[in-house]
């Protein structure tokens, strides 16, 4: 391998780790204009493990801002994640996977919630699969799917 293509490798991985990075606060901060713009036009997101939705990334960040209104606090934190590029003939190729576990503390809404009390009532934790796409705008999403392994929800 050359220093130019160790140093392609080295501007992907870091873009890819940027895309995933977005992803969570995207979420997190409820921007659905900026999470969709970090998948491609065909773009697929699958929550069903969770209880949510699969679907085109326009319907699935619909339902996102609708389901999020019941978490006003909430913290995505996104680790240990494998990015594995394609390899062209010892080239970085223009599709990449990354799996990444997630660990995920939010504060529910309600006529309940004791606004004294910061501590996040509902956690959730699995591990995320990232499906990527080099496109002329950069590294996109083709693909999110979310594989919860647990929650804790107190009261």
């Amino acid at each position: 391998m050359t220093q130019r293509v160790d140093l392609a490798t080295v501007m992907d991985r870091l873009a890819i780790d940027d895309v995933v990075t977005g992803y969570a606060v995207a979420v997190d901060d409820g921007d659905w204009a900026g999470y969709r713009a970090l998948f491609t036009a065909g773009g697929r997101a699958d929550y069903s493990s969770a209880g949510g939705i699969e679907g085109p990334v326009t319907q699935v960040a619909e339902w996102l801002a609708q389901t999020m209104k019941l978490f006003p606090v909430r913290q995505h934190l996104i680790v240990n994640r494998l990015i594995r590029l394609e390899d062209v003939a010892g080239s970085p190729g223009d599709r990449a996977e990354v799996r990444a576990d997630f660990l995920n503390p939010m504060r529910l809404e309600g006529p309940d919630a004791d606004a004294a009390v910061t501590s996040p009532n509902f956690v959730a934790a699995g591990r995320y699969t990232f499906a990527l796409a080099r496109t002329p705008d950069g590294w996109r999403l083709t693909r999110v799917t979310v594989h919860e392994k647990w929650r804790h929800m107190t009261v």
